[in-house]
């Protein structure tokens, strides 16, 4: 990067730490480090919990996701209105009544300590996963931008991000939270307009969007119902709203966010905000990933955008990578044609036509992009290997102006050192909260909690950096951290439905319902072929129907 990126990125990370360290004085309580004394106002806990969910995941793993897949990601969207509205009328109203910490918390008074514990349990496995990937995301950019091996890069940002969160509390997380809201749209807006106004003379927005159209990039709802594929309007509707009533009412990283806040109503609103926002930011971030899309029509992309495994496998196989690379090129230059052929016929009567020659060459040209994949993936034995991942931060390097290169860096990397913030925070008071002061020191002092909610913030980011090691080659991002969560959500979801809306249920049937729960998704993920936001629906009615036998049957 220029100097001026440079300069950018580094006067915004250090304006965050040195904001987020000075509203953290002056917190000696548990309350106020974890729970920011239950004093913020509802806009601020409302872009906090959307700031949460984001992360870097949806910088770069959406717009890679878009650029692959086109639009259909959306759908995975559809059940988050009903999934908050189902919450600000249960979960939120219970949680801040009972002034817990923990959602899990709230268990013990409903069931007994072991569904807390266990509860609780799973939720730190599950977050400890996924807090790897967002590490891991960030970690993808620094490496192409710096040169950096990616284990260096993903202990640089997690250990410094870690450290930040051991000084610095709630409060400090959510302020920095809106932040980082206010330069993802600031830079995102930026890459559209510059897109836009990039494409070749004659090449309308309209235009664009017709041959992304062609593509199959905009095709947005599919109402098949597949079980076994992972975006559809059933799949969307159904199995995501199990997903979002889990993660925003069973996950401490979001309930305690809408804790922070004054009252029960200012706690609803700042869910309802997140659900009539997020559909149309998320649009945004695919719109990002399909306009790069076509942004490559027109000029030359890479046949691979992770250029340190292409280079790797090329120096193994320097004939075959020199072959694919010139079939490659002539590929995209037939595409190149086509697109503008069909742009320029597309109102007469050749339109037809030009329209079937563009899908062929694109076809043709996925072919040699899946080709060129398939070479990388065996020259190098790794069979997980994709570049989804690299797509909009080698676009962002390599075509952006000076300076904003530098700010979408500096969004990327704030992004993911608020997620991880939170998401560190989040296990650290469950860790404190749920074991420690609940098993470990039963008559712990302020001081005391205080220094090991600290202490194991540390554990949980060294953990969260061994993870992201494994994470960057997963595919999408945003599809992994989502899988890992779907394994336990579901079940854990289950619990709280037993304890919400189930007055017969029991703690055995509360504790044995949520493991035959996690049981089943493990069966259902390793015998059938069913799309993972399924696991969800699983787990969940499979520990409602057992924790509901078992507490009849004791």
């Amino acid at each position: 990067m220029h100097l001026v990126d440079w300069s950018i990125v580094i006067a915004y990370l250090a304006y965050v730490i040195w904001h987020g360290l000075k509203l953290s004085r002056g917190t000696t309580d548990t309350e106020g480090f974890f729970l920011a004394g239950r004093s913020l106002p509802w806009w601020a806990v409302g872009l906090s919990v959307m700031a949460t969910q984001m992360s870097a995941i949806t910088l770069i793993g959406t717009t890679g996701q878009a650029y692959e897949d086109g639009m259909r990601f959306i759908q995975f969207y559809f059940g988050l209105p009903l999934a908050m509205i189902i919450l600000c009328v249960t979960a939120v109203p219970l949680f801040y009544r009972a002034r817990v910490f923990t959602a899990y918390e709230y268990l013990e008074q409903r069931f007994d300590v072991k569904t807390r514990t266990l509860t609780s349990f799973f939720f730190l496995l599950s977050r400890g996963l996924g807090v790897g990937v967002i590490i891991a995301a960030p970690a993808v950019v620094l490496s192409i931008v710096l040169g950096w091996d990616e284990l260096v890069t993903i202990f640089v940002i997690g250990l410094s991000t870690t450290l930040y969160t051991m000084l610095g509390g709630v409060q400090s997380v959510t302020w920095t939270d809106v932040k980082q809201m206010a330069i993802i749209l600031v830079g995102l807006s930026l890459c559209v307009f510059v897109i836009i106004t990039n494409l070749p003379a004659g090449v309308s927005f309209n235009d664009a969007m017709n041959v992304a159209g062609a593509a199959g990039k905009l095709e947005t709802i599919d109402f098949s119902f597949d079980l076994n594929e992972r975006y559809t309007f059933w799949s969307g509707t159904i199995a995501a709203l199990f997903l979002f009533l889990s993660y925003f009412g069973c996950d401490q990283s979001q309930v305690q966010r809408y804790l922070t806040a004054r009252s029960v109503d200012e706690g609803r609103v700042s869910l309802l905000m997140s659900a009539f926002l997020k559909i149309p930011m998320q649009f945004l971030f695919l719109l990002v990933g399909i306009l790069v899309f076509v942004f490559y029509l027109f000029s030359t992309p890479p046949m691979i955008f992770n250029e340190v495994d292409v280079t790797r496998a090329a120096a193994v196989q320097p004939l075959e990578h020199e072959r694919l690379q010139g079939e490659f090129a002539d590929a995209h230059q037939l595409r190149h044609l086509a697109a503008l052929r069909f742009i320029e016929q597309q109102n007469t009567a050749e339109g037809i036509t030009a329209r079937a020659d563009y899908i062929a060459a694109n076809e043709a040209y996925q072919d040699k992009r899946r080709e060129a994949t398939e070479f990388v993936r065996q020259t190098n034995g790794d069979s997980s290997f994709s570049d989804v991942n690299y797509v909009f931060p080698v676009f962002v390097i390599e075509n952006m102006p000076l300076g904003l290169v530098g700010l979408i860096v500096a969004a990327i990397l704030a992004a993911a050192m608020s997620s991880v913030a939170a998401e560190l925070n989040a296990l650290a008071t469950a860790s404190t909260m749920d074991f420690y002061r609940r098993h470990i020191n039963v008559n712990s002092s302020e001081k005391e909690m205080l220094r090991f909610g600290r202490l194991s913030t540390l554990a949980w980011g060294v953990f969260a950096c061994i993870i992201a090691t494994f994470a960057t080659n997963l595919g999408s991002l945003i599809e992994v951290v989502n899988t890992f969560g779907s394994f336990f959500y579901g079940s854990l979801l289950g619990v709280f439905v037993l304890a919400f809306a189930v007055p017969r249920a029991k703690s055995a049937g509360a504790f044995y319902g949520l493991l035959f729960g996690i049981v089943s998704v493990w069966i259902a993920s390793s015998t059938t072929d069913i799309a993972f936001l399924w696991f969800n629906v699983v787990g969940c009615l499979v520990t409602v129907a057992a924790g509901y036998l078992i507490s009849i049957v004791r």
